[in-house]
Formats: C-alpha cells, structure tokens, sequence
C-alpha cells in the first residue's frame, strides 16, 4: 500500500469557479507509482468548495457561477453573520451544497476522470485569496 500526502496552496483568484485539476495533478510528482487507488481532494475553508464538473467548455462555469449567485444571495435581512461583508454567509452556504472534498479514482496511476470532467475550484468570496487544499493519495503500487 502507498500513502501519499501534499499540501498545495493555490493562488488567490476572482470570485467564480475554475479549474484546477492541472494544478492537483502537477503537485503529485509521485502519482504515477499507485496503479488503482484513490485520491482525496480537502480543501481547508469554509467559503470556498470543490466540484467536479465540465471541463471543456468555459461558459458552464461561467453559468454555474450565475446561478449560485440567483440562488444564494447575498445582504438578506435575516443573515447575522455579516462582519466579514456581505459576500461571507452566501458563500459559506454555498460552500455547504458544494462540499469540502472529491474522491477520485486513480487508475494506472492517473486520475481516471471522464473525458470531460475536471476538478473545478468554486470560489465563493469577492476576495477569497489563496487556498489551501490537502491531497491524500493511497493504493496499490505497480
């Protein structure tokens, strides 16, 4: 069995989702000696979340960003969490439906990911700044 652990900071972005999954797979140098495992992806923030979804055509996360931001919005009367602006509580409830981790299969010693998936940062806060996720890697060796 092979464990592996890496931290990886990205670097801060703009409020909106964005795609990351070069970034998870070039921070794994050791991936490629786990022939069938899993990889969990955490990130380690209450205002910001991971999905994995399209990763091909721009405009789904540019409508994935419109949605949430009808759906969730922000300065409503009954939020009493407003000392950090008024984009902090839509985005921790936004980060709640989307969710802290993925699991991921690894084949091969590569993601096994369909053809169009990616791993996508959501970005919840107008000024998020960078973000710390924690990648935990384990399977069987070659």
């Amino acid at each position: 069995m092979i464990w592996i652990q890496q931290p990886l900071r990205l670097k801060a972005r703009s409020r909106g989702f964005h795609l990351i999954t070069r970034e998870v797979v070039e921070s794994l140098p050791d991936l490629p000696s786990i022939q069938t495992g899993m990889l969990q992806v955490f990130i380690q923030h209450t205002s910001a979340s991971l999905t994995l979804n399209e990763n091909a055509s721009p405009e789904v996360l540019t409508d994935l960003e419109a949605h949430f931001k009808e759906s969730v919005k922000e300065n409503q009367p009954y939020y009493r969490h407003t000392l950090e602006g008024t984009d902090d509580m839509p985005a921790h409830i936004k980060a709640s439906l989307m969710g802290s981790s993925l699991m991921l299969p690894i084949e091969g010693g590569r993601l096994a990911l369909g053809t169009w998936q990616g791993i996508i940062l959501c970005e919840h806060r107008n000024h998020g700044g960078a973000r710390n996720l924690l990648l935990t890697a384990w399977g069987q060796g070659a």
